[in-house]
């Protein structure tokens, strides 16, 4: 006996994207007025020139609310068309109450299904893939996926190793029904035996063993990437544009560099948003796609690769259409 679906949709597409970041921006040069560094220290290692910090009036969940409503507005959509909320983060002050229901209720979303999801930096691939699957199988209509973080709450401002990388934001898409699939599979996994690599030390700062970190992510991402350029039936000539969480430059052009190895394009556009952004986790990738959107490098009907990793060394694929 078939069951019934609420939507009977098969395939899901993007609707709408946005993004906030805090006002207040921070130069290498104005780290380097209390830290043991400077802007060519910082440029060659990461590739960061400034990035975005949220004062202690601003939450996580009032960013998160900001780049809701804008993705909203940018869908076209009324919040009382949106049934479910997903907030991907990894720095909520406390586990309860979660941050997607708060959220919903200032957006104006009645009774949405609202939850969390902390995989980190993997952290939105793996909550738009629910998003999907919840649509595709009919147990949400129109899903809001909004990744944020306030990094600044956990990292030691007097670590220079995590202080010059982390940074605030959020980033949100909405998620709805499509004719036509929009939204590939989820290519996902964890390594779980190096969790000891990125963790909260004494659960106040974030601690990683920097270079372990980058030695797993130039090797292990890639292959995870063409995993899911693989699942969507495409290869990877037909990538457009890449965004990989914005964890580090070097990271990012070392998986651009493996990419096109395995196939991909020399034009193909990557993201380089943590130049002035910073890495901000599981609200990087949306981010990233908004502001390229804005400066014209993404267009619509362009075929994209995310890929995220991070804290926990959980990591995933996917390819999208952009919207």
């Amino acid at each position: 006996m078939a069951l019934t679906q609420l939507t009977g949709a098969a395939a899901t597409r993007i609707l709408g994207v946005a993004s906030m970041q805090p006002d207040t921006i921070v130069s290498n040069d104005d780290l380097a007025k209390y830290l043991d560094t400077d802007d060519q220290w910082i440029q060659e290692r990461v590739g960061i020139v400034e990035r975005r910090f949220a004062g202690p009036d601003i939450s996580l969940v009032d960013m998160a609310v900001q780049a809701g409503s804008l993705a909203l507005e940018d869908a076209g959509l009324e919040p009382g068309e949106i049934d479910t909320v997903i907030v991907p983060n990894c720095t909520m002050p406390s586990p309860i109450p979660n941050a997607a229901a708060q959220v919903a209720d200032r957006i104006g979303i009645p009774a949405a299904g609202a939850f969390d999801v902390n995989a980190a930096c993997a952290g939105f691939c793996y909550a738009l893939g629910l998003a999907s699957d919840l649509i595709r199988t009919g147990s949400a209509g129109k899903v809001l996926v909004i990744g944020a973080e306030k990094l600044t709450d956990v990292v030691d401002p007097y670590d220079r190793a995590n202080v010059i990388i982390f940074a605030d934001g959020a980033g949100a898409m909405v998620v709805g029904p499509s004719e036509e699939a929009e939204i590939g599979p989820v290519s996902w996994g964890s390594a779980g035996d190096l969790v000891d690599t990125i963790y909260m030390r004494d659960h106040r700062y974030i601690y990683q063993e920097g270079q372990s970190v980058f030695r797993w992510a130039t090797t292990k991402i890639a292959p995870v990437a063409l995993r899911a350029v693989e699942a969507a039936g495409l290869s990877a000539s037909d990538i457009d544009v890449l965004i990989p969480h914005q964890a580090n430059l070097r990271i990012v052009e070392a998986i651009a560099k493996r990419m096109r190895v395995q196939g991909a394009r020399e034009d193909m556009v990557v993201a380089d948003d943590i130049a002035y952004s910073g890495n901000t986790s599981s609200a990087s990738i949306p981010m990233a796609l908004d502001h390229m959107r804005v400066k014209g490098q993404v267009r619509r009907g362009d075929v994209v690769l995310t890929v995220g990793f991070g804290a926990g060394l959980s990591y995933a694929g996917q390819v999208i259409i952009a919207p």
